[in-house]
């Protein structure tokens, strides 16, 4: 069986291709974003699970406007077991209850 190709090119490398250039247009979510919508940082250990909402504000205030949410998580420790292992997202708008399970 043949692969299919575009110009001399295999189908998988076009793909990783186009992927690889999507990644390069995306950016992380800065701090001074989450700030201008109000929005805070959920943080949360991956050795033991303790969370923690940390404002925008404060984090501006510490790591600066243009610094990127997915870094700040290097920046942290656990107040409960004292791990580095923190990471960190924008703790976005709840949904709600998405799915029922019985």
């Amino acid at each position: 069986m043949k692969l299919e190709t575009w110009h001399g090119r295999n189908m998988g490398s076009i793909k990783r291709g186009l992927m690889a250039d999507e990644e390069t247009r995306r950016k992380a979510t800065v701090l001074g974003e989450l700030v201008e919508r109000r929005i805070d940082v959920f943080c949360w250990c991956n050795r033991c699970g303790h969370n923690s909402i940390v404002p925008a504000t404060r984090l501006v205030a510490e790591l600066g406007p243009a610094f990127p949410v997915p870094d700040v998580g290097a920046h942290m420790r656990c107040t409960c077991c004292g791990s580095k292992d923190i990471a960190a997202r924008p703790d976005w708008p709840s949904l709600g209850q998405v799915a029922r399970h019985g």
